[in-house]
């Protein structure tokens, strides 16, 4: 078995030519919304319960609000931020817009900040009406809370009088399939863009696509994340200056964004070109292996490779966590040693114990490590102290394992594979460097296009996995075997290696130095032992 290498065609998503369509879509703005206009239409004919729409970080709320209200053609107000009492249930100057016909929006966020005026609301909406001014007044608007869904779950439990008061639910969809959509989201494009005065040239599109692709994480899947979208267009129309939005202001606004926000990426960087930080790309090294780690800081990710190492020695059979140990470890982490340990012993430690113990650790780590997506680099790098195989250094990999070896997928592959690519880059490529990573990873590439030549030109490799075994027959270049009948590997092979090494540790190699005596009486069973 050996990892496959993965075509250029794969290496990022490719839409045929679209253009504008001749006819503008109804609702643009609105498109993929099947779930939450279902619940609004429901609202229209059951205008006394309340509506809870659960939507996402990234979308416009202000905007979503207005084209909500444009498409059953209503008056609205939308209340958010601060809200004072005179806001909700108006004062003697100020109507409240609970007493008005129309649509009411409330930020449940900012609404439950302020717990008198939230009791107070469920009390009007229980008894259809509230005082104000020594005067009832009658509830005549649609309320409609908007929000994050886990606030939704939470009031379930929380407020008993909840879910009578608010039985509607209304999820904003936040991405759609691309190949029947493809028309309808370019409308969508278009209406974003009309949002911020400007319009789109038809080579704008492609990059646009690409763009909504890397927000979804998926080369078949396109965002509705209006937010991300409006401040790209936003900078890409002052880029332009009063033309319409063509490739290149996209381009530029994104690599401005970049270089705003990668000053971390590049002290990072730095400290490897230094050399303050040890990360071999060329060679083979024994118990050595490079991982791919990402660094998240909320608005901005990237790549950054890490040096794992393992040493293993006599002992009780534990695969000890170094990470974990100096509290530097996540659960998710450990979790993942721990299958790890488990791989391990399904192979080697079915019917007896394993006289082993080992380390594994993060070099030159001094934050906080979680996930699972080192476990398969982890685990090569175990199988390489134990056989005392040396590892090829120029290829990183990232990837979970599974307790019978399998490789699952990880986060943030896009930027794993750019982050190795670069400081491969930086040293100059060989032509020998490369990236594993689990095949199910492979819809979500949508990488540069300066990666995607040194592929084609093949300066730079990617190969994709479904088991571990297909990873450590191309970092060792050795097969790994497989068991016969009496579950023993070829003793070429690693796996025949590990059990060969592992025998030792248990004693069974050591070569019979009792007295010839003794050792016939054993032979004629005189002597037990």
């Amino acid at each position: 078995m050996r990892p496959n290498p993965i075509p250029t065609i794969k290496l990022a998503p490719t839409f045929p030519a679209v253009t504008f369509p001749a006819v503008a879509a109804t609702h643009p703005l609105l498109l993929g919304q099947t779930r939450l206009l279902s619940a609004f239409d429901t609202q229209t004919a059951l205008p006394k319960q309340g509506l809870y729409i659960a939507d996402f970080a990234s979308i416009a709320r202000r905007l979503l609000v207005r084209t909500l209200a444009d498409y059953q053609q209503q008056s609205y107000q939308f209340l958010y931020g601060r809200i004072s009492r005179a806001q909700l249930f108006g004062s003697a100057t100020q109507v409240s817009p609970l007493a008005a016909p129309g649509l009411l929006f409330i930020d449940i966020e900012a609404l439950l900040t302020r717990p008198n005026l939230w009791e107070a609301l469920l009390d009007a909406m229980l008894h259809d009406g509230f005082t104000q001014q020594q005067q009832w007044h009658t509830l005549k608007a649609r309320i409609i809370l908007i929000g994050h869904s886990g606030y939704y779950s939470e009031l379930l439990q929380a407020e008993r009088c909840f879910q009578a008061l608010f039985p509607l639910y209304g999820e904003v969809n936040d991405e759609i399939e691309a190949e029947p959509h493809l028309d309808n989201y370019v409308s969508w494009l278009q209406a974003l863009a009309h949002e911020v005065n400007a319009t789109l040239t038809q080579s704008a599109l492609q990059p646009l696509l690409r763009y909504s692709c890397e927000l979804s994480d998926h080369q078949q899947r396109l965002s509705l994340a209006s937010q991300p979208f409006l401040q790209l267009l936003t900078e890409a129309a002052a880029i332009a200056n009063g033309s319409a939005i063509a490739a290149e202001h996209i381009q530029q606004a994104r690599q401005q964004r970049r270089q705003r926000h990668n000053a971390q990426e590049q002290l990072s960087a730095q400290n490897v070109d230094d050399a303050f930080i040890h990360l071999p790309t060329s060679g083979e090294t024994i118990g050595q292996i490079c991982g791919l780690t990402v660094i998240d800081s909320g608005d901005y990710m990237y790549g950054e490779p890490a040096r794992i190492t393992a040493s293993v020695h006599y002992g009780d059979g534990e695969v000890a966590d170094i990470e974990r140990k100096s509290e530097l470890g996540g659960n998710i982490h450990a979790k993942g040693m721990m299958i790890l340990s488990s791989c391990l012993y399904r192979i080697f430690g079915r019917d007896a114990p394993l006289h082993l113990s080992a380390n594994i650790v993060f070099e030159q780590s001094y934050q906080e490590i979680d996930g699972d997506s080192a476990s398969l680099a982890e685990y090569c790098c175990l199988i390489s102290a134990i056989t005392e195989q040396p590892i090829n250094q120029g290829i990183a990999i990232t990837g979970a394992l599974d307790q019978f070896g399998n490789v699952q997928a990880i986060g943030g592959v896009n930027e794993k594979i750019e982050g190795f690519f670069n400081l491969c880059a930086r040293r100059g490529l060989t032509g020998e460097q490369g990236v594993i990573i689990p095949r199910s990873n492979v819809q979500q590439l949508n990488l540069p296009d300066a990666i995607v030549s040194a592929v084609a030109e093949g300066k730079f490799h990617l190969f994709e996995i479904s088991h571990v075994d297909d990873a450590m027959e191309l970092l060792m270049n050795r097969e790994t075997g497989k068991a016969d009948e009496a579950d023993n590997f070829p003793e070429d092979s690693l796996y025949g290696l590990v059990q060969l090494r592992l025998d030792g540790l248990a004693g069974n190699n050591d070569e019979d130095i009792s007295p010839w005596f003794t050792r016939l009486l054993r032979k004629l069973k005189l002597v037990r032992y």
